[in-house]
Parts: C-alpha cells; sequence; structure tokens
C-alpha cells in the first residue's frame, strides 16, 4: 500500500509552518536568546504531527491497534453504538504519541456517528460517553461487527474522520486523526480473545489488540 503523508502528518503543515516562521522571524529580528523557546515549540509541534510508516501483521483473525497510546482497559462492556455487550479495549494518546488512526481490520463502514460532548481528560472512564465522540461501524467480510470510537480529550478540540459509510478499509489504512491528546474505545465481539493488558504501550498498526 502507497502511504499517502510520508514522516508528517498533513494535518501539521500549517502549524508547523506558523511556529517555524516566528521562531525564523524573532531569531532574525532580535536573536537566538529570544527564538529558542520558539525553537523549541517548533520542534514539539513536528514531533505530535509526525506520521511514520508501520509494517502491518497479515494474520487474518487478528486486530490490530488503531492508535498509538497506553492500553488503559481491557473489559467486557456494553457498546452504546451498536446496542450489544462487547470486549472493549481503549487506548489512550498523550501529546506525546502519534495521533493518526488507521483502520485495525479489514472491513466495510456501514455507519458513522457523530456526538457533540464536553472535554474531560481522556483517560477517565466517563469521557467515552461524555466527550465528542465519533463513532465508527466497521463489518468485516465474516460479518464481525467491530467499533471504532474517536474520543477528543481535555486538550483535543478537532477529531478529524476521513471516511464515510459506504468505504471499503483495509487494515492499517489511516482513517483521521485527533489533536492534542485523546484516546480511541474498540468495541469487539464477546469471544474476541485480547491479546494487550492495561498499561502496555501499543502501537497504530503494528500491535495485535486482540483476536476473533
Amino acid at each position: 500500500m502507497t502511504y499517502p503523508h510520508p514522516i508528517i502528518a498533513r494535518e501539521g503543515w500549517p502549524f508547523i509552518a506558523i511556529v517555524l516562521v516566528v521562531a525564523l522571524l524573532i531569531h532574525t529580528l532580535l536573536s537566538f536568546s529570544w527564538a529558542w523557546p520558539f525553537w523549541l515549540l517548533t520542534l514539539l509541534v513536528v514531533q505530535f504531527f509526525r506520521d511514520p510508516k508501520r509494517l502491518v501483521p497479515q494474520q487474518p483473525n487478528a486486530v490490530l491497534c488503531p492508535a498509538d497510546g497506553r492500553i488503559i482497559t481491557v473489559e467486557t462492556s456494553h457498546d452504546p453504538y451498536t446496542n450489544r455487550t462487547a470486549l472493549r479495549i481503549s487506548v489512550f494518546m498523550s501529546v506525546f504519541n502519534v495521533h493518526s488512526q488507521r483502520s485495525p481490520i479489514d472491513g466495510l463502514v456501514t455507519e458513522i456517528k457523530y456526538f457533540p460532548g464536553t472535554y474531560l481528560k481522556a483517560s477517565i472512564d466517563k469521557a467515552s460517553l461524555e466527550n465528542e465522540r465519533n463513532a465508527i461501524i466497521l463489518k468485516s467480510a465474516d460479518n464481525h461487527i467491530i467499533t471504532l470510537v474517536q474520543v477528543a480529550g481535555c486538550l483535543a478540540r478537532r477529531i478529524l474522520c476521513y471516511t464515510r459509510a459506504g468505504d471499503q478499509l483495509a487494515r492499517g489504512q489511516r482513517y483521521g486523526f485527533i489533536r492534542f491528546g485523546s484516546r480511541v474505545d474498540i468495541y469487539l465481539p464477546l469471544g474476541s480473545k485480547p491479546r494487550v493488558s492495561i498499561g502496555e504501550k501499543a502501537q497504530a498498526s503494528t500491535t495485535i489488540l486482540a483476536e476473533l
């Protein structure tokens, strides 16, 4: 698969350009001693919007992690978007993680549901149902249903989703981005076998979350 946004996510280009121009102007008009905080800010913005290419496991029954971060939930829970009992795995993304989201399976997007909400700290459990969020429901070729929920955090103010109902996603394919700290909840069919545990660090597309 051709990777569409090498190294730096396209969502970051305007932010990087702004802080870079500011740093250059202050450095030129004043001095490095005045500009160094802005050079540091430029580096921080670049690292936030990095979006490296990843190797994608091809194990047929594998559900891949849709985001970089730390596993904060592995439990049986109610999936409010498909009204079923499911295995929920949640991934918390700090400002130091890559913030693009990638499809965990090969599947058809059957529905997308957006909900406005608050901006609680994304690591707390009630953020899943109270924060701004965007749910994507995927259906695999063997009729497994997986719900992916992009959840905004206390710093996040923009959930970006690049897919729509009727689209076919390939595992590892980029489908969204959340700016500045957030989480992703994944609801899997009961009987799925988790391959991660709470506290574990995970990488989008590379880490296998569970087996169907």
